[in-house]
């Protein structure tokens, strides 16, 4: 039987148990994070995602991560009192777990294989990051922190979005707005 996001279980970051299946009907934004990037102020977008879409049955799902450049070295604990202090995050926050290679997650090894190929300016924040002396990673991994998958009510991943890819972009709300309205 082939492995579906629904049946993934994930753990929040204050330890409770978690799964894609327990959002099933809601339209998700699933975005690896981390605190001390220079994308981070995201964050404030992606509440305001939360905040514009969350009464019409959309969630946000942020999954912290350490993989590029140690940007999110905190604790879980670390990494929700961030949240909630700086940002005042409204959505859920995972447990902090690796979205690229050998020990990565099961449900970005589910994501990367349904869309292996992100949407907007990849190739320049990719140049950017090499000209800084970061080594971001190519398709179908994860490129850098804040990349987004978008799913629908049905579980089905619709699009992927590079880590530039503000969360105010006129694309990706469209088709937010269209899986909400599907």
């Amino acid at each position: 039987m082939a492995t579906t996001l629904s049946d993934i279980p994930l753990t929040r970051n204050d330890g409770s148990a978690d799964s894609i299946g327990a959002h099933r009907g809601k339209v998700l934004l699933i975005v690896n994070t981390a605190s001390q990037c220079g994308l981070t102020p995201q964050y404030a977008g992606l509440k305001a995602l939360q905040e514009r879409y969350g009464d019409k049955g959309f969630e946000v799902l942020a999954f912290p991560a350490n993989d590029f450049g140690a940007q999110e070295p905190g604790s879980d604990d670390e990494i929700a009192q961030f949240c909630e202090t700086e940002y005042g995050v409204n959505f859920p926050v995972f447990e902090k777990a690796s979205v690229v290679g050998p020990e990565k997650q099961a449900l970005y090894k589910e994501l990367v294989a349904a869309v292996p190929n992100k949407r907007g300016d990849s190739d320049v924040f990719r140049a950017r990051l090499e000209r800084a002396g970061m080594i971001p990673n190519n398709d179908p991994e994860v490129l850098w922190n804040f990349e987004k998958f978008l799913v629908g009510r049905d579980g089905a991943v619709l699009a992927r979005f590079a880590p530039s890819t503000a969360p105010d972009d006129a694309e990706l709300t469209g088709l937010i707005e269209s899986a909400i309205d599907a």
